[in-house]
C-alpha cells in the first residue's frame, strides 16, 4: 500500500509527518513557506488518517515511508515530525540514519515513554467516550487538550475536522486485522542534527521527552516555547516556519 501523499516545490527534500490528532492537512501553513524557501516538500497520511485507509494485516509504516521516498527518487531528506509523527520520524531516522539530513521534532511522542497521570486520564476518558459512541465528545476532548491558546477558532475547527475524520475512518475499520510493525528505535544511531520543540501549555510528558532525547542525541538542541501548546505549527505557523527554515539544511 502507498501512503496518500502530495509533493510541492523543488530542491532539497523535506518530509512532513503529522500528529495523530490531525492528518497531512495540518501542514497547510508550512507547505507554501517551505516550497518558497527552495524545498521539495513531501507530506503523507498515516494509516487510518486523511486519505490513507487502515491496511489489513502486518504493516511497516516506517518501511512504507522509505518506499514512498524511493518511488519519488529521494535519497536524502530532512524530516519534520509532530507528536505521533515525531515518534515515526525517530524510528525512520534510527533505521535509515544515512538518509536523514536533519530531524525536527515538534512536541514529539516517544515509544516506551511512561505516561503521566494527566495523559493516562485523557486516554481513559477518550476511550470511554468512543465506546459510548460519542465521537463528537471525543473530538472536543482532543481539541480542548491538544490545541494551545494561541490558536484561533478557524484552526480549532480545522483540527476538529481532521480528528473527527480519523475517528470515523478508524471506527469503520474496527474489524480490519491491522497489525502495525514497530521497530524499537535506537537514538544512538541518529547522526543528523536534531531540533526538539516543546510547549509550556502542553502536557508535561512532551517536555520530559524532549529533555530526555536532548540528553541522548549528540547533535540535539531543545527549544521550550512559552506560548506553545501541543501543535505549535498550527498555533503560530509563521514563527514555526521561520524556525524550520533557519534549521533545515
Amino acid at each position: 500500500m502507498t501512503l496518500a501523499h502530495d509533493v510541492t516545490g523543488s530542491g532539497p527534500a523535506v518530509l512532513l509527518l503529522h500528529s495523530t490528532v490531525c492528518d497531512r492537512r495540518m501542514w497547510d501553513p508550512q507547505v507554501p513557506a517551505l516550497a518558497d524557501a527552495g524545498y521539495r516538500v513531501v507530506r503523507c497520511d498515516s494509516p487510518g488518517f486523511g486519505d490513507t485507509p487502515v491496511p489489513a494485516g502486518r504493516f511497516d509504516e516506517a518501511g512504507t515511508v522509505a518506499e514512498l521516498l524511493d518511488d519519488l527518487g529521494i535519497d536524502l531528506v530532512s524530516v519534520v515530525g509532530a507528536s505521533g509523527g515525531g515518534r515515526l520520524a525517530i524510528e525512520f531516522a534510527s533505521r535509515w540514519p544515512d538518509r536523514v539530513t536533519a530531524l525536527a521534532l515538534l512536541c514529539t511522542a516517544l515509544r516506551g515513554h511512561e505516561a503521566s497521570p494527566e495523559l493516562e486520564a485523557f486516554d481513559e476518558r477518550e476511550e470511554t467516550l468512543l465506546e459510548a459512541g460519542d465521537i463528537a465528545g471525543a473530538v472536543d476532548l482532543n481539541v480542548d487538550l491538544w490545541v494551545g491558546p494561541e490558536a484561533d477558532d478557524a484552526t480549532r475547527d480545522r483540527v476538529r475536522a481532521m480528528q473527527r475524520h480519523a475517528f470515523e475512518v478508524q471506527i469503520a475499520a474496527d474489524n480490519v486485522p491491522y497489525e502495525p510493525v514497530r521497530v524499537e528505535p535506537d537514538p544512538a544511531r541518529i547522526t543528523a542534527p536534531v531540533l526538539l520543540v516543546s510547549g509550556a501549555h502542553d502536557l508535561p510528558d512532551f517536555r520530559d521527552i524532549a529533555i530526555h532525547l536532548a540528553g541522548q542525541l549528540p547533535r540535539a538542541r531543545h527549544m521550550h516555547l512559552d506560548w506553545a501548546g501541543h501543535l505549535p505549527s498550527l498555533e503560530r505557523p509563521e514563527e514555526i516556519n521561520s524556525l524550520l527554515i533557519d534549521f533545515l539544511p
